[in-house]
């Protein structure tokens, strides 16, 4: 987690810092190259080390759900305070946008989402989750120590940052839209940059991944109805089975990324739930008469996911 949150810093002072040297020179010892690695080993300092973990299990143990990180925010604002560094709240109801350095161009983001999942933590350690219900299953705990990490990093720094950096801690990133939400907020109209990393893993710690292009998927999700009508057994050709219908359509759904897709591009369809929200306890009945699903879509390109919808 050092290593990742000073990825932060070391990306921002390759963008931001000007050369200390008259000539600008890069050789080890000086100028940029210099000031990076001693923010590397500051990152590395088992004090710092320490209070950033310290940090992440806090919020790991309190995890809060799409725009309910109150208790989050408040941490968030209560460590921006101790650090001297400025900060607008609310934005999009939890979110927290704080910046250091000139407040002048160029304006580059490091953004983490706060927000936790609607699961319950099984496993038994010392800093599980104390919230029923509710974990960071997700890395978001992680996420918003490492930008902290960063603001302390960059706030020893500030005289030497050419330009800004806002940092963004996002609430709702779980299907709630929270970035859509922070982006109705003129605070960030004058980016002209944003890094946004996740934990991941698959990935040995210490490491960083990465490739040209999309990274991640895009989500989403919608939900269906099928009405219905009920009948007694005996008399099936009363009814309108939603049961039947439902179950074609999903069957259906599930072929448009098999057989309507390009094999080359990537796409996926997802059934998530499937239930009856209207039935008859009744054994000799045709029970639903009303039936509901939610889909799962995921994509790389834009474009696909227009070509999945028009087929859906």
């Amino acid at each position: 987690m050092d290593f990742s949150g000073s990825f932060f810093v070391i990306f921002v002072t390759f963008f931001f810092l000007p050369p200390l040297s008259s000539a600008g020179s890069y050789d080890s010892g000086s100028g940029l190259e210099s000031l990076a690695r001693g923010m590397l080993h500051s990152a590395k300092d088992p004090e710092f080390f320490e209070w950033m973990r310290g940090i992440r299990r806090k919020i790991h143990e309190n995890p809060e759900t799409g725009f309910q990180e109150f208790k989050t925010s408040q941490l968030v604002r209560d460590e921006l305070d101790s650090l001297g560094v400025k900060y607008k709240y609310p934005v999009a109801k939890t979110g927290v946008v704080a910046w250091i350095g000139s407040c002048s161009k160029p304006v580059f983001g490091l953004r983490a989402d706060m927000d936790a999942l609607p699961l319950q933590e099984l496993v038994e350690w010392e800093s599980k989750s104390k919230v029923d219900g509710k974990m960071h299953a997700c890395g978001h705990d992680t996420h918003v120590a490492m930008l902290l990490g960063a603001a302390k990093l960059l706030q020893t720094t500030k005289h030497l940052i050419k330009g800004t950096v806002k940092l963004v801690f996002q609430p709702g990133e779980e299907g709630y839209a929270g970035a859509y939400e922070m982006l109705k907020d003129e605070i960030l109209d004058d980016l002209d940059g944003i890094l946004s990393v996740h934990v991941f893993p698959s990935i040995p710690s210490g490491g960083i991944g990465s490739r040209p292009g999309t990274v991640l998927a895009g989500a989403g999700l919608f939900t269906v109805t099928v009405h219905g009508q009920g009948s007694h057994a005996a008399t099936p050709h009363f009814s309108k089975d939603p049961v039947l219908a439902a179950s074609s359509a999903v069957v259906a759904l599930q072929q448009i990324v098999s057989r309507e897709l390009d094999p080359l591009e990537a796409g996926v369809s997802l059934l998530s739930t499937f239930k009856a929200l209207v039935f008859d306890e009744s054994e000799s009945w045709l029970k639903s008469a009303e039936i509901g699903f939610f889909m799962f879509l995921r994509w790389l390109q834009l474009d696909i996911l227009k070509e999945v919808m028009l087929k859906t």
